[in-house]
């Protein structure tokens, strides 16, 4: 694409014909007025390239020096709303900033001396700091990028249309007036990207409502010293070139640190990691992360290393940052422990480990662009909840790392509880890829990771974060894994539930069949089924009840609750009902409680009382109830909603 030539054009003297005439007065009230809009307009033209924070800068420096130096003329080309329809002092001041916002982008020249919107502005200036706006959406993301790919008077023209509403006659006189050399050219460009006029108004492009960063305090001390002996002009200058954001350092795409003491160095040193023999495990009293060997191919890579505890310390603002529920993201207080540092697929990933946290830090393999960090609450984890990590996830598949005492790995769809596992290749303590479990669409298999060690078997889901997340079955207090026939028999019709339990920071899900109702039908019994997530904040917990039909493939939810004991080891009771409809059309309302019910109570939509631990009552369609319970002890249980 061939970039156009803006030759701007000195503004009409005083006097002139060529439009109504403006004084500063009324130049300095249209600009004060539509600030916001002024300054968002030359953000939108200016150059991406110049970076965010220059951006923003420039964009304000350009809108307050739009006055006129004493009265002028200005074509006439009226705005469309806002009530800037024929104000002069508007069309005057929005000419200006679109015209000085294109000079900006025009490359320099050796035997020219630079206009004054190429240079970095001198006013106004934040010290300290670096703005941009607030993030928008995916959608704000793409338009920014087709902006990006048009010219200087291209996207002038995008925008006038968008954001100003301007109809193409408007357009081309106002570009004209700027000093685009081919306003023709400029409007079949503009042409060429989607027309998505109403992302222009997002905090995506508002220069006005910004986010503040630091700069790099510790380089800034060192400027300061410096400056107290320059001239307040190179003082400026150093400040500018020593601002972040001219690409990926030593410590890759970690922010300007903040602190430098003994401590945060030595958590920051590669030589210091922690890295624990192979055989540990094996003599340790403890099955934990706390026993995991530093494995992987880039265990000694120092670069790398340096780059995730650096990024840990202090992510950048490109740094994709994820944290499970109720888990700190701070840096390390000290050495953190490698668990694995090696090539995953088409990434880097280095895994770190500080008693409290697994850290994953990912990167491109061809450079650091697009980095990620996620962190993962795992305090308290025994052999069970030690036993994977999650290493990276891409095209629906998910790949593992293993604790040292895994013998044995396999993928297993949860909804074929009659079918054999798939072995999964280990090498290294890393499975081979293997499908992770449906995240839309219609709910066909739910593929859970089987491992196997001297302890025995367990299964493990992904739930969409660092840690899978282990399944049991069981009464509350006494449950066990769910790896016998029976147990995989238990949690076919409800491995489909699991996917409301995504990004919760679930560290283990049980399956207790509570009740067995036979049908008022005659047409079988049906299970009452609780599902229980427990996380590692120890809050947030997710209940399920749920209804199955005997040769239903699905269980149905009858009853959900958060933050609430019930189905839990403190309080092993639960109570729910759910509207069944027989075969031959009639509506009931069963419900059912865990043992130790003594009797039901519906009342609502539904009276009914029934003794023992289920009910059964007819009912109309739609009808709802409340369901009080009383257990054997005289204490009430309500049900769940």
């Amino acid at each position: 694409m061939q970039s156009q030539d803006v030759a701007p054009r000195p503004a009409p003297a005083s006097g002139s014909a060529s439009g109504p005439v403006v004084d500063v007065e009324q130049a300095e009230a249209a600009l004060v007025e539509h600030y916001p809009r002024l300054v968002r307009l030359a953000y939108l033209v200016l150059p991406p390239g110049l970076g965010r924070n220059r951006r923003v800068l420039t964009a304000h420096a350009l809108t307050q020096r739009a006055l006129p130096r004493g009265r002028t003329a200005t074509p006439v080309i009226p705005a469309q709303s806002d009530g800037r329809e024929g104000d002069p002092g508007y069309a005057f001041v929005r000419l200006q900033v679109v015209r000085t916002a294109l000079e900006a982008g025009l490359p320099l020249r050796r035997k020219a001396w630079p206009k004054r919107s190429q240079l970095p502005p001198l006013l106004p200036q934040v010290w300290g700091l670096r703005l941009f706006p607030r993030s928008g959406g995916a959608d704000e993301l793409a338009l920014d990028q087709r902006l990006s790919a048009l010219t200087g008077p291209a996207r002038a023209a995008y925008v006038l249309r968008g954001l100003e509403k301007l109809p193409d006659s408007d357009v081309r006189g106002l570009l004209t007036a700027a000093g685009v050399a081919d306003v023709d050219a400029a409007l079949d460009e503009a042409d060429s990207a989607q027309a998505q006029y109403a992302l222009l108004d997002s905090p995506e492009f508002d220069p006005c409502s910004l986010q503040a960063r630091p700069t790099d305090l510790m380089r800034r001390r060192q400027h300061m010293k410096a400056a107290l002996a320059a001239a307040a002009a190179v003082a400026v200058c150093g400040a500018l070139l020593g601002m972040p954001g001219d690409g990926w350092g030593p410590d890759g795409a970690a922010a300007p640190p903040y602190a430098q003491n003994p401590a945060a160095k030595a958590a920051l040193d590669p030589a210091l990691l922690l890295k624990v023999p192979a055989a540990a495990w094996e003599s340790s009293a403890r099955t934990d992360f706390s026993v995991w060997p530093a494995r992987g191919d880039l265990t000694g890579d120092s670069a790398l290393l340096r780059r995730a505890l650096a990024v840990w310390a202090r992510p950048g603002e490109t740094v994709q940052v994820s944290a499970t529920p109720g888990t700190p993201s701070g840096g390390p207080s000290g050495p953190p422990q490698l668990l694995y540092a090696g090539t995953v697929d088409n990434a880097r990933v280095v895994i770190l480990y500080d008693g409290l946290r697994i850290v994953r830090y990912a990167e491109p393999r061809d450079g650091t662009k697009g980095a990620a960090l996620d962190f993962a609450r795992v305090d308290g984890a025994d052999r069970a909840e030690a036993s994977a990590v999650v290493l990276g996830r891409a095209d629906g598949n998910v790949r593992y790392l293993t604790a040292p005492w895994v013998t044995r790995a396999a993928d297993r769809d949860l909804l074929k509880p009659g079918s054999d596992a798939t072995d999964l290749a280990l090498t290294g303590g890393t499975t081979a890829p293997m499908s992770g479990p449906a995240q839309s669409g219609p709910c066909t298999s739910w593929n859970v990771l089987q491992l196997t060690d001297a302890s025995g078997t367990r299964l493990l889901t992904d739930l969409g974060e660092l840690v899978p997340a282990r399944l049991t079955t069981g009464r509350p207090g006494s449950v066990k894994d769910a790896s016998g026939a029976g147990a995989l028999h238990a949690w076919a019709p409800y491995a489909c539930s699991l996917g409301a339990m995504r990004s919760a920071g679930v560290r283990s899900v049980n399956a207790w069949a509570y009740a067995a109702q036979p049908l008022p039908d005659a047409s079988g019994t049906a299970s009452w089924v609780c599902t229980r997530a427990e996380t590692w904040q120890g809050g947030g917990e997710r209940v399920l009840s749920q209804f199955h039909t005997p040769g239903g493939p699905y269980g149905a939810v009858a009853a959900k609750a958060e933050n609430v004991p019930a189905c839990g080891a403190k309080d092993p009771q639960v109570l729910a009902g759910v509207l069944w409809k027989s075969a031959a059309g009639t509506w009931y309302l069963l419900a059912a409680g865990s043992r130790g019910t003594s009797s039901i109570t519906a009342s609502g939509g539904v009276r009914a009382t029934a003794n023992g631990n289920l009910l059964a009552a007819k009912a109309k369609q739609g009808a709802q109830a409340e369901l009080k319970g009383t257990l054997e002890d005289g204490r009430a249980v309500s049900g769940l909603r």
